[in-house]
């Protein structure tokens, strides 16, 4: 009598798999080509257009704030950038906590901030009040 040959990786998860890592691998590869477009032209206009970085203060912010166009390229950076380094680090604690419990608080800590660092960022982007300076 002979044993059965399952096949390679076929356990009880696979069965009700999703797709979930590859969407996951797409939202790192284009975030990232979006953010490299983004970060980019955030450095030029700051650091090389509109006269270096002395000239970076409260009221610079608050003008820049004003226009509806900066506050959804900062936002768009924001996003992106906390949603890309979130994913990023979801692979890196798969990969390398091996307890499952562990695993499951080290991506509830990672859930948790970086929510809240969007909750946050966002608020303070579209709450900004200039007359406060």
């Amino acid at each position: 009598m002979s044993t059965p040959v399952f096949a390679p990786r076929s356990d009880s998860r696979n069965k009700q798999r999703s797709n979930f890592e590859l969407y996951g691998w797409l939202f790192m590869r284009i975030s990232g080509i979006i953010l490299i477009f983004l970060v980019l032209g955030h450095l030029f206009i700051m650091n090389i257009l509109d006269g270096g970085v002395q000239r970076i203060n409260f009221a610079f912010v608050a003008g820049r704030w004003a226009s509806p166009f900066w506050q959804v390229w900062d936002l768009s950076m924001l996003w992106l950038a906390l949603l890309h380094g979130g994913n990023g680090m979801r692979t890196i604690i798969n990969d390398y906590a091996e307890r499952d419990q562990t695993r499951f608080w080290l991506k509830m800590l990672l859930y948790v901030s970086t929510t809240f660092i969007i909750v946050l960022g966002t608020l303070v982007i579209f709450t900004f009040d200039a007359s406060i300076g």
